[in-house]
């Protein structure tokens, strides 16, 4: 049944469709971009509040599947709930698909290779490439405030986003990481493979990470425990990012998907306004915004 779900929307994301269908207050585009100097293109959804802006935008970034079949059935659907939840807000929310997955198709390019040897540096810079050729698209479109992006996104895309971040990209004001992490391993729930390997790339990151960058876990992350995400991030913070970690109670069956599940966008939602307002980036309620 979820194989056929996914294909469905594979289906419809092809034909031009997001699912769920969106609903009147917001605009949905779909393009696609040159990267790589041209050698490439990247499939890219939009989804937007009606109006001329500017708008704040957000680069949201996906995870990645366990499987080959996953990574070629990618759509942006399991984040169109969360990107509403930004686009009623006042931003403007980009989801690229990366190389190796979806419509954008094409090699794997980010894959670190086997565990005992996982080169998680050269997974990072592949994955940023196609996050920072995203993140200078959105920056160039007419509605967009481009000295007001949100890097984000969700497990490996989440790492994406962070190590792209520390970069230092024009008009950075934050990041935002949910369940971020590689090396998923359902043999070892919690467990991830080459933990310290990952650690390594995290140090890295904290030493070039200036954006304030908040850190979202659950405490029954089926994919990436309690003690792995505190050791990456102690090792992040050890370089002087300006970072925050939260761990909130558990979620579901597996806290991995808070960020993507409907029903978790009342969990992270309020700890993200409380984030952006610390740091006085405008995140408006609908109410207020009305």
């Amino acid at each position: 049944m979820i194989l056929r779900l996914l294909a469905l929307a594979a289906v419809l994301w092809c034909a031009g469709w997001l699912v769920p269908k969106p609903t009147a207050r917001f605009v949905q585009e779909h393009v696609r971009i040159s990267a790589h100097h041209d050698r490439t293109t990247l499939a890219i959804a939009i989804l937007r509040p009606r109006g001329n802006g500017p708008f704040g935008a957000v680069i949201l970034n996906h995870g990645v599947a366990l499987t080959e079949r996953g990574r070629r059935l990618e759509s942006p659907a399991p984040l169109f709930e969360t990107a509403a939840a930004f686009a009623q807000r006042g931003y403007a929310v980009i989801m690229p698909l990366r190389r190796g997955f979806g419509a954008t198709g094409g090699p794997f390019a980010e894959d670190p290779g086997l565990c005992e040897s996982a080169d998680f540096r050269r997974g990072e810079r592949a994955a940023s490439e196609d996050v920072l050729a995203a993140y200078r698209f959105a920056r160039k479109l007419p509605y967009v405030d481009g000295t007001r992006i949100i890097l984000a996104g969700q497990s490996a895309g989440g790492v994406a986003a962070v190590y792209a971040a520390s970069q230092s990209p024009p008009g950075l004001v934050a990041v935002l990481a949910f369940a971020a992490g590689r090396g998923a391993d359902p043999a070892h729930p919690g467990t991830p493979c080459a933990a310290e390997r990952l650690a390594e790339v995290f140090e890295e990151m904290g030493r070039s990470l200036r954006a304030p960058a908040l850190f979202y876990y659950t405490q029954n992350d089926g994919y990436f425990g309690p003690a792995a995400t505190q050791a990456w991030f102690s090792k992040l913070r050890a370089g002087g990012a300006p970072a925050e970690y939260v761990l909130q109670p558990p979620f579901g069956a597996n806290g991995h998907y808070v960020f993507t599940d409907s029903a978790g966008i009342t969990q992270w939602l309020p700890t993200v306004e409380r984030f952006l307002e610390r740091h006085r980036i405008p995140f408006a309620s609908p109410g207020s915004r009305a």
